[in-house]
């Protein structure tokens, strides 16, 4: 599987919710000046994110959106899942699904358990890391700068 900028912006999305609100809602519009990411691109992710309760949105002249839970409850894992259409790392690597379309051996091929094994660990492991234990290594790197 390879990561679409859906995962990789969507992560840079919450990661800015996050922290910049703690106070009040974030404007969309000030998420994508600060990422530089169109504003377009990140209201077809929030409407992902906001369905599967990542995000909340707050409507208004002081409006804009909110992490719907603790960071420290969103993984990285979530966010991927929420944004592709995809968790296997192959076409033929869908538990559901015996055969790929692209290999017609996908049935019955010893390989594909590779491939299956591979995207669970992948995702054991995205599901480690949370937004909130990300925040943690910045604010530690900004004090180590400061130093």
């Amino acid at each position: 599987m390879r990561l679409t900028t859906k995962s990789r912006y969507g992560t840079r999305l919450i990661l800015d919710v996050a922290v910049h609100g703690k106070e009040k809602p974030v404007p969309l519009s000030d998420v994508s000046r600060r990422q530089n990411i169109s504003l377009k691109y990140l209201e077809q992710l929030t409407r992902k994110l906001k369905k599967a309760k990542i995000i909340n949105s707050h409507r208004g002249p002081f409006g804009g959106h909110m992490l719907a839970k603790s960071p420290n409850k969103i993984t990285i894992g979530d966010i991927v899942r929420t944004l592709e259409n995809s968790t296997a790392i192959t076409d033929c690597a869908e538990e559901e699904e015996q055969l790929c379309g692209v290999c017609t051996r996908a049935g019955d091929c010893l390989s594909r358990w590779v491939w299956v094994e591979a995207s669970r660990a992948m995702f054991d492991r995205l599901d480690k890391i949370t937004i909130g234990s990300l925040l943690e290594i910045d604010n530690s790197t900004i004090k180590n700068k400061k130093s």
